[in-house]
């Protein structure tokens, strides 16, 4: 938003968030939790900072908390995804803890930015700043030549990012044939995963950013479309979301993003909207194609898109823990199951597959039906085809530690090495089994229903 800092807006939103409780500033003791948590070292991780990290968000983004390293592996590649790791500096049940839990998200107003957590954290300790070793939860998902994933490891790790890049950047970049690997391979990437996207059925909408901008004593909005890297980067944050929910779907603990399918009525109305906008959408043809065939700077295409965002409503939490598996584990838009855990500057309800109450550091993975990698991971993985999952303990990391889980009646013996559940080849159609009861749902906040993220 543009204009003097007395203008009337400034002054109404300001009114708008006092009226609302939004909060402002921190209390003493957050502050002090947060500039003590700011000073002490890192916890002791498997040290990734030879890889070459790079950022990749909106120009003047303080709060960097995903970092990216793209490689080729043999017909394939291998995405490395590091997140900022919060909990490092947010002990549980301290104060820190308790703000964020009642904050839930970072508010984004016309003016201003409302933090979860101070920045002393957000834009210093916690953020994945160029040059800075910082504690992170390192994601390593191999793909095939297609996109699709065929395993994926994950622990805590220090990381050290070499660039921050902004997106009109890399997309000159890239357009004008410059970019090197493995900024290069975002294009490739994000387009195989667009591919996969669509061929199960997910949707991914490109809206128009806006911006109030003050001319005259008047207010105009603006708007920017979508640049193709920021859909393909944020392919790489879906990848990452999905490979987290089918971790905690496999050990039967966690919080996964749900939505339910839109109802018939809600599809009905949205195609008499196409009509009335000029919008094609031809009877045998289905929502998502509509969808990836629309372009946001094309005005009435926009106008659209941003109709299309009243199908992600109903989006929420849901919370399972001790195997008892929710009704719905998927997310309608992404055709999959989904978790939130790639923005925990900004968003508390984040969660990480150490939850548990086993909590290993280190959680390997190969999702269901894929086949095993042409050639082994640095770490190994399950030889039985449709592994469901291989978690291990690291010795170097933190001290021995058994877990004994059952997993659909099938169970794991206690190991302080190792952990794994394989499912036989001919796993039944109706894996994995539905819970007795409904699970139950992650509390919101007040002021997520205004101004929190639709889905």
């Amino acid at each position: 938003m543009t204009g003097a800092p007395e203008a009337p807006l400034r002054a109404a939103l300001a009114a708008l968030r006092a009226r609302l409780g939004v909060p402002e500033g921190f209390p003493p003791e957050v502050g002090e939790e947060a500039e003590r948590a700011a000073k002490s070292p890192p916890p002791p991780s498997y040290d990734a900072t030879d890889l070459p990290f790079f950022t990749l968000d909106p120009p003047g983004s303080p709060d960097l908390d995903q970092a990216t390293h793209l490689s080729r592996r043999g017909t394939g590649y291998r995405v490395r995804y590091a997140i900022a790791d919060v909990a490092a500096f947010v002990a549980p049940g301290g104060a820190l803890d308790a703000e964020a839990q009642r904050r839930v998200n970072t508010l984004y107003f016309p003016d201003e930015r409302v933090p979860l957590h101070p920045a002393v954290l957000s834009e210093g300790a916690a953020s994945l700043l160029p040059g800075r070793t910082r504690p992170a939860v390192l994601w390593t998902i191999d793909l095939d030549a297609e996109g699709r994933a065929l395993a994926v490891e994950v622990r805590r790790a220090l990381v050290r990012s070499r660039a921050r890049l902004d997106y009109a950047g890399v997309q000159r970049a890239i357009d004008t044939g410059t970019a090197e690997e493995p900024v290069a391979l975002l294009r490739e990437i994000g387009r195989a995963r667009e591919r996969q996207e669509a061929a199960r059925g997910g949707i991914s909408l490109t809206v128009p950013e806006q911006e109030i901008t003050e001319r005259d004593h008047t207010y105009a909005l603006s708007y920017r479309a979508p640049l193709p890297a920021e859909a393909w980067n944020a392919q790489l944050s879906l990848l990452t979301g999905m490979a987290a929910a089918d971790l905690m779907l496999a050990r039967g603990t966690g919080i996964l993003r749900t939505l339910p399918p839109a109802p018939d009525g809600a599809v009905a109305r949205l195609r008499r909207t196409a009509r009335a906008l000029g919008v094609d959408w031809p009877h045998h043809v289905p929502y998502a194609a509509v969808i990836s065939a629309l372009d946001p700077r094309v005005p009435h295409h926009a106008a659209f898109l941003q109709e299309c965002t009243t199908l992600l409503r109903g989006a929420g939490y849901t919370v399972f823990r001790d195997g008892a598996l929710p009704a719905i584990t998927t997310h309608a838009a992404m055709a999959a199951p989904y978790t939130h855990c790639t923005a925990p500057c900004g968003a508390s309800p984040t969660a990480t597959p150490w939850n548990s109450p086993c909590p290993p550091p280190r959680t390997t993975h190969r999702p269901t039906g894929s086949s095993p990698p042409s050639t082994p991971c640095r770490t190994g993985w399950p030889t039985a085809r449709n592994a469901r999952a291989r978690s291990s303990t690291s010795p170097s990391t933190s001290s021995p530690r058994p877990c004994s889980r059952t997993v659909s009646g099938r169970p794991s013996t206690p190991a302080w090495s190792t952990w794994t559940t394989t499912t036989r080849a001919s796993e039944p159609s109706n894996w994995p089994p539905r819970p007795s009861s409904a699970a139950s749902r992650a509390p919101t906040s007040p002021w997520v229903t205004p101004y929190g993220s639709a889905s």
